[in-house]
């Protein structure tokens, strides 16, 4: 073997270790990088700031300052009316362009349980008050997109990553239900009451009454 058939194959050898090395960081990047997202995600919210739907000063719809424009095009096919209020604003994303949304994993008002209603047939549904938005059953009677909401799918229910699917339901549909899922005790997850925060309390100006004690979490 000549001295530059050596060098060559030494050459090689190192730069094999070299790709082995840098293949390594790689797969070490993308674990550090994915498997939080997969273990404490509920859903693509969790990847947005405050902003991502909220704009302060250039709001596309007021009451709830919503950096996108409500969905005025979609035809709820239930009333044969376009969505309304909250639910108008969740397919202001989730819708496609040709329906006035912006394409984010659409929603299809003939395929899904029913949202952006007034009224609930009792014989088919127990809904509870605190569930409706405005008197109306809405997206955000099933979901609390906020990212506090750690339940799977933003669901307003635990059902355990999605396996206990059945307590979700037995919420509206007891008689439906399994008896002891419809018997058990269910938590309603709600971010839209900033009382119920379990944290550390904001500091309170002197002389400003004292805030309302902070409820523990279930």
């Amino acid at each position: 073997m000549s001295g530059l058939e050596g060098l060559d194959i030494t050459i090689w050898q190192g730069g094999s270790i070299v790709m082995k090395r840098l293949l390594i960081s790689f797969v070490i990047v993308i674990i550090a990088v994915v498997v939080p997202v997969i273990v404490f995600a509920a859903g693509g919210h969790d990847g947005l700031t405050c902003t991502g739907c909220h704009a302060l000063h250039t709001a596309k719809e007021g009451m709830l300052i919503f950096a996108v424009e409500p969905n005025k095009k979609d035809i709820n096919p239930r009333t044969k009316q376009a969505y309304s209020g909250i639910s108008a604003l969740c397919l202001g994303c989730h819708q496609t362009p040709e329906k006035g949304g912006e394409g984010i994993k659409p929603i299809e008002g003939h395929m899904s349980h029913p949202y952006g209603i007034s009224t609930v047939n009792p014989k088919i549904a127990r809904v509870s008050p605190e569930l409706l938005r405005g008197g109306k059953f809405e997206c955000v009677s099933c979901h609390d997109p906020h990212p506090s909401n750690t339940n799977y799918k933003y669901l307003r229910i635990d059902t355990a990553n999605g396996s206990k699917m059945e307590a979700f339901c037995a919420l509206c549909h007891p008689m439906k239900a399994d008896p002891k899922t419809a018997a058990g005790k269910i938590h309603l997850f709600s971010s839209m009451d900033e009382q119920s925060y379990g944290g550390p309390a904001a500091e309170t100006p002197a002389g400003a009454a004292n805030p309302p004690a902070s409820k523990k979490k279930q």
